[in-house]
């Protein structure tokens, strides 16, 4: 149990330091946001128990609505490395409150493929996050396609979302 809690402790104070390093560097740094809504499934457990008024019940699908804060730290001619910060709601379908905050840290290529890994805090505990994606280019729109996994925690079972968004280029 110590060690658990050791692990959870870490896992916050890279969380926030990393969110800090974020902000301070956004002057420095080409810095995109946008809008995010979504569905995501939730695998049977504490979060899906939660949203279902159930104990031990099935899995279910909620929605999702958020904002996506993006910041680019590294960029070569193919490859760009990103931190983004999402921060969505989902239940409200059912008229509850489950609230993320995700921190990823990954790269996108030159043809907007994108990938990247992250803690996640939510209702169902401290965990982390798998995204990949593919970011569509129309004119000075982007639109970024994400599929994010979160696997199975203590007290919540296997989550995973489709994310869509828009946010403009600044160049």
């Amino acid at each position: 149990m110590k060690k658990q809690n050791y692990i959870r402790n870490i896992v916050i104070f890279i969380f926030f330091i990393s969110m800090i390093y974020a902000k301070k560097s956004e002057s420095q740094i080409q810095s995109m946001a946008g809008p995010r809504i979504g569905v995501t499934f939730l695998g049977a457990g504490g979060t899906a128990d939660y949203l279902l008024d159930k104990t031990d019940g099935p899995s279910a699908f909620t929605t999702q609505y958020g904002w996506q804060w993006e910041s680019r730290f590294a960029s070569g001619s193919n490859i760009t490395g990103l931190v983004e910060w999402v921060v969505v709601m989902g239940g409200m379908e059912h008229g509850k409150f489950l609230p993320s905050i995700n921190s990823i840290v990954g790269f996108r290529n030159s043809e907007g493929i994108e990938m990247g890994m992250g803690p996640s805090l939510s209702l169902g505990g401290i965990g982390m996050v798998f995204a990949f994606g593919k970011t569509v280019k129309s004119g000075e729109l982007n639109i970024p396609i994400n599929l994010v996994v979160s696997p199975p925690k203590d007290n919540s079972g296997l989550a995973i979302s489709v994310l869509i968004g828009f946010n403009m280029r600044k160049e």
